[in-house]
């Protein structure tokens, strides 16, 4: 039996913990946000090309005969550069497992929503202010309030609507066109409302990037939580005892319990492993365990460690049971049966050797702050090794203590005494029970 002080050691994550992995997330929504802003800017300049190749009549005549898609490009390429530099940077910080500082993501804000203003520029210039603010370029400012929501940041997006808002106001305010719809244009009414619409908008959109943070909040920590089982009491705990550690939460303080502690051995497995492979061998220990464990799961037992070719179980930890001591029993005697039809159908039969005591430990999450693990502690577990050693002194399968013989009442009438016996590392003998 491998002893009860070596423990695994598990190196824990790069970023660890709720905010880690949410920043993560934030990260990769970012990363998207900029892919699909570069993926528009393609397909808005494969447009303006195509359309400028096969109608350039029509282009002409938007235009007022002062279309120049180069000056497209002159816009375009630029800010292509700059996006790609971003999701060079982004993926850096990703990489690092470091966020973005904020003043950086509201200059990023703040230098794209500018890209329609730009382009609002050169329409004026080409086709006139009257045109160029009823045409496409202001539409383009909802685009970017909308791929804001990926920033997950209501602050981030309502700026973007407030720069689209300023921004277009500036533009209608500064130029001055002729003609009845350009004197409504010029009206500061007119164009209030519409900067209001996107001041709203980037409101709303911040709305969004919010409840959508909150989902992935609520998600991250629900995923953290079951992590956080999982590097307590290890992968072996059944899916109902996780959801009942998640409800009732995992615990950070040790605590006295009564507990059943049940050590499992396989009698001579070394030897014979010496005479397999290696794949053999981890083949042999998954078969037999996966059938041991689904017998602990359905008695309300949990192993707590595993032990190279044995294990450690625990009833009434981490959650308390009146019945431990007759589950314990009871699987142990279920796990004897299964493992004996099991050996009928393979080459490498095994011999199981079950210790069982019960008393009072210390349980609680015990290790260093970046792993911890659930385990528990005293005389009891000590005990429990023991005797389960003692199976190969006796040639038995299944032994139990006094205590434990007291604790299963008219279920343990039939134990067989096998007296006083001594154990190493006690000063006296200790009574011994065998269980068939």
């Amino acid at each position: 039996m491998t002893d009860l002080a070596l423990k695994a050691e598990h190196s824990g994550p790069t970023m660890p913990g709720f905010h880690a992995a949410l920043t993560r997330e934030i990260l990769v929504t970012e990363r998207l946000r900029i892919k699909a802003v570069l993926a528009t800017i393609l397909l808005f300049g494969v447009a303006l090309t195509v359309m400028h190749l096969i109608f350039p009549d029509s282009m002409e005549r938007i235009w007022r005969g002062q279309f120049q898609l180069w000056k497209f490009y002159v816009v375009a390429v630029p800010l292509v550069i700059f996006e790609l530099t971003v999701l060079w940077l982004l993926q850096r910080r990703i990489a690092l497992n470091r966020d973005v500082p904020v003043l950086r993501r509201y200059i990023s804000a703040l230098i794209e929503t500018s890209l329609p203003t730009i382009a609002l520029v050169i329409e004026m210039n080409a086709m006139g202010p009257e045109r160029a603010l009823g045409f496409a370029v202001p539409l383009a400012y909802f685009m970017f309030i909308i791929l804001s929501t990926l920033r997950l940041d209501f602050w981030l997006s309502t700026f973007t609507g407030l720069v689209a808002a300023v921004e277009l106001f500036a533009m209608a305010m500064l130029y001055h066109p002729a003609g009845d719809f350009a004197e409504a244009a010029q009206e500061p009414g007119y164009n209030i409302i519409r900067s209001i619409l996107l001041a709203v908008g980037g409101v709303l959109a911040g709305a969004v990037g919010l409840q959508l943070r909150r989902q992935f909040e609520a998600s991250i920590a629900a995923s953290t939580a079951r992590d956080r089982v999982t590097n307590l009491f290890g992968q072996h705990v059944s899916p109902q005892v996780v959801e009942r550690l998640l409800a009732a939460g995992a615990g950070g303080t040790s605590e006295v319990r009564h507990v059943a502690i049940m050590f499992v051995d396989f009698r001579n497995f070394t030897g014979a492993a010496r005479l397999r492979t290696p794949q053999e061998v981890v083949d042999r220990l998954d078969g037999v365990f996966a059938v041991l464990v689904d017998i602990l799961d359905r008695h309300h037992g949990i192993v707590n460690k595993f032990l190279g070719d044995g294990f450690l179980a625990l009833f009434g930890a981490p959650f308390e049971s009146a019945d431990s001591a007759h589950h314990a029993v009871a699987a142990a005697r279920e796990m004897l049966a299964a493992n004996e039809r099991f050996n009928q159908t393979t080459s490498w039969p095994l011999r199981i050797g079950i210790g069982i005591h019960i008393g009072e430990v210390v349980a609680g999450n015990i290790g260093s702050p970046r792993r911890k693990e659930y385990t528990v502690i005293g005389d009891t577990v000590n005990f429990a090794a023991r005797l389960e050693a003692l199976n190969k002194e006796f040639n038995s399968q299944f032994l139990i203590s006094a205590d434990m013989r007291d604790a299963l009442g008219d279920d343990g009438r039939d134990a067989v005494p096998l007296g006083e016996v001594p154990v190493r590392g006690y000063d006296r003998p200790m009574a011994v029970w065998q269980l068939g």
